[in-house]
């Protein structure tokens, strides 16, 4: 590698906003109740300071969306045309504009204690917008803000290059979804979706390799985890539930690549123009070595502090009104499925025989979460955390998050997003997950308890 082409400013260009990045979404610093990440912090405080003003934002957002969606719809195709940005986010498909005026709706509600009980209760538009939506607000605020930091100025680039030589064989993924999985797990699910959507967006991963790491890699975050652990009474077992999850949810990253539907998407780009990654190493150069160097020189590309603050805020944005009006109407309509019907018990009766095979104590009660997780991550643990057996709580925790799709957050996420993956093909990997992580961790379960 030749270092004379590079002078100081260049490197520090790569290492100071790259380690800042590292330190925001990736290190794990002492909150109150145990680890979380930078990021989570400066959302928790802004969430405490305008605690009494979210619902009332996010029904603004959301409303505000709504009404530019229809606007847009009914100008055409040349709606914001001269701001391509703006036009992209709110030209959308009937479908997608018919669910934003219907999250408006639902948002107002809520808010206002409008209409039939289920829809503004406290265990389902309560806890949307009164909770959830109040977190995605905050986290999205400073996590769009600063995603640039781990995309632009090179750090993609150099773990890219460095983990080739395991996320190729193991997971038949380009070495730069290292970095997608890394945030999610330290940060947030969200943030992992966020990013591989944008790397699809910007050319870098095929439909394939888009969709695996969506579905697959953008994991529920050790934050969450412990929440999740903690609502089932077994917060003081965080390490050897974590392990659980992480080991399951690795043997499953093996198998989903490999089988359908996944396996099915084509290994095309998002256009003809977007070129992929050239993942081979120059005669000269060892693997660190060319990493660096095409880290040095994403980094030089950067030259604006303007286009840094731009480029969040379109993220900011992007994700405020492109995502949370979909976690509103998908994930409502799925807690109200979930609280009013006997659907998500009907639909668990399958696995009853699997879990008693199984040795599951309070198998009938246990099947009642199995599916029900597909409408929101935090249900199961919710309506497991009364089962009397500690090891059935920690196997319906331990599988609600290796599960993933969640329609209330991720799954809604992904169908927000550019990632190509639809409704049924997230409900049947859904499924898969479940199916190939339930036994891992029951058999864990039994060498635990």
């Amino acid at each position: 590698m030749n270092h004379n082409s590079y002078n100081t400013s260049d490197h520090l260009k790569f290492i100071i906003p790259s380690l800042l990045g590292i330190f925001l979404f990736m290190t794990p610093v002492s909150a109150g109740d145990g680890l979380t990440i930078p990021i989570a912090v400066l959302a928790g405080w802004v969430q405490t300071a305008l605690s009494g003003q979210l619902s009332a934002i996010m029904m603004i957002i959301i409303v505000l969306t709504a009404v530019l969606t229809v606007i847009a719809k009914m100008k055409g195709p040349d709606a914001f045309s001269g701001t391509p940005f703006f036009h992209e986010l709110f030209y959308k498909s009937t479908f997608w504009t018919v669910t934003r005026v219907a999250a408006a709706i639902f948002a107002v509600m809520v808010l206002f204690r409008l209409g039939p009980e289920a829809v503004h209760g406290a265990n389902t538009g309560q806890l949307l917008l009164g909770d959830l939506l109040h977190v995605l607000f905050a986290v999205f605020l400073f996590a769009g803000l600063f995603l640039p930091l781990l995309m632009n100025y090179g750090l993609l680039e150099l773990f890219g290059t460095l983990m080739t030589k395991i996320m190729r064989p193991l997971f038949k993924l380009p070495g730069r979804s290292s970095i997608d999985s890394l945030a999610s797990w330290i940060g947030d699910g969200t943030i992992g979706v966020l990013l591989t959507s944008k790397q699809y967006e910007e050319g870098y991963y095929t439909k394939r390799e888009a969709a695996v790491i969506g579905t697959t890699f953008s994991v529920v975050s050790i934050t969450f985890t412990l929440v999740v652990v903690s609502e089932v009474g077994l917060g003081h077992m965080f390490v050897p539930f974590y392990l659980t999850v992480i080991f399951a949810g690795f043997i499953a990253a093996l198998i989903m690549p490999r089988i359908p539907p996944l396996s099915r998407k084509a290994d095309t780009y998002i256009s003809e123009s977007a070129g992929g990654i050239d993942e081979d190493i120059p005669e000269g150069d060892n693997v660190f070595t060319y990493g660096y160097r095409k880290a040095l020189d994403r980094a030089g590309k950067e030259t604006s502090v303007f286009k840094f603050f731009k480029e969040g805020g379109q993220n900011i944005l992007d994700m405020w009104m492109g995502v949370a009006p979909i976690v509103m109407a998908f994930g409502l309509i799925a807690l109200i499925i979930a609280e009013f019907t006997p659907l998500f018990g009907w639909l668990g009766m399958p696995f009853i025989p699997l879990l008693e095979l199984m040795q599951v104590p309070y198998a009938e009660a246990a099947s009642e979460t199995v599916l029900i997780g597909f409408a929101d991550m935090f249900l199961p643990a919710v309506i497991g955390a009364s089962i009397e057996a500690e090891i059935t709580r920690f196997i319906i925790a331990a599988v609600s998050v290796t599960q993933l799709i969640y329609m209330s957050e991720v799954g809604g996420l992904l169908l927000g997003s550019k990632v190509p993956v639809s409704l049924i093909e997230l409900f049947v990997i859904f499924l898969l997950r479940t199916i190939i992580t339930l036994p891992i961790i029951t058999l864990f379960a039994h060498m635990i308890f």
